[in-house]
C-alpha cells in the first residue's frame, strides 16, 4: 500500500515538475509560476474527476444486473472473491477487445470492458480479464493512471499553447518553443511508459490469483492481442495518453520501440502466466 501512495506521489511531483519547467521555458519565472499553478490544480482536479472525465470520452454506458446480468454478475463475483467493494461497471459500444479499469480508490472505482471483448471472450477468459483489471482496483493503480493519463494530455496542450501564443516571436525562441512542444508530451509519455509496464506485469499475478486460472487470463491476452491490432478504437488514437489504461494497447499505430511501448510484450506476459499455472497458482 505504501509503495502504491509513493509512486503516486512521485508522479504527481514529476508531473507539476515537468509543468513548472514547461512554462519557465516558454514564459520566463512568471510562466513557471503560472504552470505550477496550474499543474498543482490540474492534479487535484484530476484526483477527483479524472475518472468521470475518461468513461465519458470512450461514452461509456454503467450497466447493472438487469442490464447485462452475465457481465455484471462475473464482476461482483470476483469482487466478493478480492474482497473489494462493487465497483461500477461500464459498457464500452467499440469492436476494439479492450478493458480497464478507473478511479480514485476502491471504494470509488470502476470497470469497463467493450462490446468487443464481450462478445470474443469466453466466459472464463472474461473473468479472467475482469480479475486482472479488479487487481489494479486493488492494487490502488488506478488512481495512478487515470491521473498520468488527464496531465499527460494536459501538458501537452499547455507545450502547444504556449508555443501558439507565448513570447515573441524571434527565431531562437520560437526554436526553443518548438523544441518544448515536442519534449514536454514524450517526457509526460515516458513518465506513464515505465509506470504502466511494471504494474501491468503485477496485475496479471494478482488477476490469476483472484480468478484462480491464470491459462484462461493467458488465453485472452492472446486473443485481445491478436484482434487489437487490426481493430481501431478511435478514441485511444484521438487520446493516446489513455492508452496504458487498457489491458492491452489500443493504439492501430503500434509501438515504436521498447522504451515506447504502453505494456510489457504480450509473450513475456503470457509466459510469465503459465510458468504460474505450473506451479499451481
Amino acid at each position: 500500500m505504501l509503495n502504491n501512495w509513493l509512486k503516486t506521489t512521485l508522479l504527481m511531483a514529476a508531473i507539476v515538475a515537468l509543468f513548472g519547467a514547461v512554462g519557465m521555458l516558454l514564459g520566463g519565472a512568471t510562466g513557471m509560476v503560472i504552470a505550477l499553478l496550474l499543474g498543482g490544480a490540474m492534479n487535484l482536479w484530476a484526483y477527483w474527476n479524472s475518472d468521470k472525465m475518461v468513461l465519458r470520452m470512450y461514452n461509456a454506458q454503467e450497466v447493472g444486473p438487469a442490464d447485462a446480468p452475465e457481465f455484471y454478475n462475473l464482476v461482483a463475483e470476483l469482487a466478493r472473491r478480492a474482497q473489494l467493494p462493487m465497483p461500477r461497471v461500464y459498457v464500452i459500444d467499440e469492436a476494439q477487445p479492450n478493458a480497464f479499469a478507473t478511479g480514485r480508490n476502491p471504494e470509488h472505482a470502476a470497470v469497463a470492458a467493450t462490446t468487443g471483448i464481450l462478445q470474443m471472450l469466453s466466459a472464463r477468459e472474461l473473468r479472467g480479464v475482469m480479475a486482472h483489471e479488479l487487481t489494479h482496483v486493488k492494487n490502488r493503480d488506478i488512481l495512478t493512471s487515470t491521473l498520468s493519463a488527464t496531465v499527460a494530455g494536459a501538458i501537452a496542450s499547455l507545450a502547444q499553447f504556449g508555443f501558439l501564443f507565448g513570447g515573441d516571436r524571434e527565431r531562437p525562441n520560437m526554436i526553443v518553443q518548438l523544441v518544448v512542444m515536442i519534449l514536454a508530451p514524450l517526457a509526460a509519455t515516458l513518465i506513464q511508459m515505465a509506470i504502466s509496464r511494471a504494474r501491468e506485469f503485477g496485475a496479471d499475478h494478482g488477476g490469476a490469483e483472484i480468478s484462480g486460472d491464470p491459462e484462461a487470463l493467458a488465453s485472452a491476452l492472446r486473443k485481445i492481442e491478436a484482434h487489437a491490432r487490426g481493430t481501431p478504437l478511435d478514441t485511444a488514437d484521438r487520446h493516446p495518453e489513455t492508452a496504458q489504461m487498457m489491458i492491452i494497447n489500443p493504439l492501430s499505430g503500434g509501438d515504436l520501440s521498447g522504451l515506447f511501448r504502453t505494456h510489457p510484450a504480450t509473450e513475456e506476459r503470457v509466459a510469465r502466466l503459465l510458468e504460474l499455472a505450473r506451479r499451481g497458482v
